[in-house]
């Protein structure tokens, strides 16, 4: 199965991006973006790839050891950027992202222990995607807009680990289905 490591956002912060991504959809820039569901929103800490199912309880294991050393943290979804000449465009966070990092080392720490082949470390940029492109796409005005984004701020209080499945049919704009597999909680307490 495709896993990944993420936090997901609560329903209130996700309602507001909502309302944001609803303007960002009128602006002319958005013609040829394909957007993300809100159902699928998150911030990946670390992409496991495919994962042989013999190694999942193993994963989820060393994932909730990573989350019981990490205390709860205070997030909050702030302005947006781009990737890749615009062939994606995210929205940023702002809070304690010294701890989001570190979580997010931990997550991917997590995977290689359990056994998976990590690409290459890279420097974690807290972000949450909200739309992709096959090409390079002038997103500019987009991540102008998103510039003044601020959305309620919220606790992090779990780790997830989550199923991501393809779409298969081949139907342009077909986004993938996500499935949370498990959630550790923050903290020593929990």
């Amino acid at each position: 199965m495709r896993l990944f490591a993420a936090v997901l956002p609560p329903e209130d912060v996700t309602a507001s991006l909502a309302a944001e991504v609803a303007a960002l959809r009128r602006l002319p820039a958005a013609d040829g973006l394909r957007w993300t569901g809100r159902d699928g929103w998150h911030l990946t800490l670390a992409f496991y790839g495919e994962v042989d199912d013999g190694l999942v309880p193993d994963l989820s294991a060393r994932l909730e050891r990573a989350a019981r050393r990490t205390e709860p943290f205070e997030l909050a979804l702030r302005g947006g950027g781009q990737f890749g000449r615009g062939r994606a465009l995210w929205a940023g966070a702002q809070g304690d992202l010294a701890t989001l990092r570190l979580l997010a080392g931990r997550a991917e720490s997590a995977g290689r222990r359990a056994g998976l082949a990590m690409d290459g470390h890279r420097r974690y940029t807290a972000h949450l995607t909200l739309a992709r492109s096959r090409q390079a796409h002038d997103v500019r005005p987009c991540v102008e807009a998103l510039a003044g984004f601020a959305g309620p701020a919220w606790t992090v209080t779990d780790l997830a680990l989550v199923r991501s499945t393809l779409p298969a049919s081949g139907v342009p704009g077909e986004q993938p289905r996500y499935e949370t597999v498990a959630r550790s909680p923050l903290g020593a307490s929990g």
